[in-house]
């Protein structure tokens, strides 16, 4: 999992290490009479090394509570294996807080690995509202969200102006401007993160949700995807293989290949995370200063995008309980907050920073951002969330390869997310 972008890997993995432990089983929420101590923070790769000097200026204020950093794998299963297998073991832990994936939240809190928090110690009214929602379960604050991502659609912006045309706001537009101005111009059509990994259930589950319909229910215990609106989503993206405007190549794209694809002026457009922007913006860009960038379409206007990001939680065992929502304040404060997007390029949760002069006039997405995530949901909640994921991965894949038709695979994946939540 890469610091500089979600979704389907998970955007930021932050995990913060508390020596000691408190006695197994502990579930009290995090409370001021609970004690603090020194703190280790352990991160899934660090690309833009923002953190190491963030958290300075916690070591200097907090000479009794200092964080050291250590990095852990930089592959998001790997990460969350390891945070499994640590929050598993009780007594011998050494995971104690812990930045998740926005989309591990319901997972880990119904296995109990990791503690609710109390809402009055965070500014959760300074967020952008649908952010909160990713940080609760079953009706509890489980986590404080730290990152927030939503998709957006990147475009050149040189090509559609030389046609004539404004971005696509529909999916109709897009399909048209991808047969026909993409091929004129030497460029693919439109690309996402087809590659079957996590990345495949955020576009699925975007291209299902803009349709209008959802895929879970009620915390994952009830199957809502055998809809019409469903099979226009998987639809549409089996049909964009079939028919040539979606190239193969982008059914081997993640995230990083999709952007280079992009970059190296080889699309037309680009599903991708705001990373994406910056990176194609860069000077050693083929495509810098001919990109521009919209919110994802719909059938018939704005589509919906999944909400990426990641969220900090305490563990259940931790000794340091105190210290963790300590650190967890300061990374969300306004002014901690800036310093992730200018020096870390991640998106902020804040909603103030989305409207700020200065920091809009630098990253020019920010307004397009804002809309996209006030506009986004999350992704399907439920305790066995990986193997949701992993179904909706089979099955989708199995629709766009052509291997089923996208009617078939919405009833077969309605039956297999049926039977993953009776176990």
């Amino acid at each position: 999992m890469r610091w500089i972008h979600a979704a389907g890997r998970g955007l930021l993995v932050l995990v913060v290490l508390l020596t000691g432990h408190v006695a197994s089983g502990a579930r009290a929420d995090v409370g001021v009479e609970s004690g603090r101590g020194p703190l280790t923070l352990a991160t899934a790769g660090d690309l833009t090394g923002y953190l190491g000097p963030l958290l300075e200026g916690w070591n200097r204020d907090h000479p009794d509570e200092k964080v050291t950093l250590v990095e852990l794998p930089d592959s998001a299963d790997e990460t969350r294996a390891q945070m499994a297998t640590d929050l598993r073991d009780g007594d011998r832990h050494r995971f104690d807080v812990l930045n998740i994936d926005v989309n591990w939240t319901s997972e880990f809190a119904a296995a109990g690995w990791i503690r609710p928090l109390p809402r009055d110690r965070f500014p959760l009214d300074t967020f952008l509202p649908p952010v909160v929602d990713t940080a609760t379960y079953d009706g509890r604050l489980y986590a404080v969200p730290y990152v927030t991502n939503a998709g957006l659609l990147l475009y050149r912006k040189d090509v559609l102006a030389e046609e004539g045309v404004p971005p696509p706001r529909t999916w109709a537009e897009l399909e048209r401007y991808a047969e026909t101005i993409a091929p004129k111009h030497g460029l693919d059509g439109y690309a996402g993160q087809f590659l079957p990994y996590e990345g495949l259930t955020v576009n699925a589950a975007e291209a299902v949700y803009s349709a209008g319909g959802s895929i879970l229910g009620d915390e994952g215990e009830r199957v809502t995807v055998d809809s019409a609106a469903a099979r226009e989503g998987i639809g549409f993206l089996a049909r964009g293989v079939r028919e040539g405007w979606i190239p193969k190549d982008a059914l081997t794209y993640k995230e990083e290949e999709s952007k280079q694809a992009f970059q190296d002026g080889r699309l037309l457009f680009l599903r991708n995370w705001p990373y994406a922007y910056v990176g194609a913006s860069a000077a050693d860009s083929k495509v810098a200063g001919k990109v521009g960038a919209v919110p994802l379409p719909g059938p018939d206007g704005p589509g919906t995008s999944v909400l990426g990001g990641s969220n900090l939680a305490v563990g259940t065992h931790a000794r340091h309980p105190d210290s963790a929502a300590r650190l967890i304040a300061y990374l969300t404060s306004e002014r901690v907050q800036r310093q992730v997007l200018t020096r870390g390029a991640l998106p902020p949760v804040r909603a103030d920073l989305y409207e700020d002069p200065g920091l809009t006039e630098a990253f020019p997405y920010l307004p397009t951002l804002r809309e996209s995530v006030l506009a986004a949901a999350p992704r399907p909640k439920s305790p066995r969330y990986d193997q949701v994921s992993l179904a909706v991965q089979a099955i989708v894949r199995d629709a766009m390869t052509g291997r089923q038709t996208p009617e078939a695979a919405v009833r077969r994946l309605a039956r297999e997310l049926a039977a993953i939540s009776r176990r």
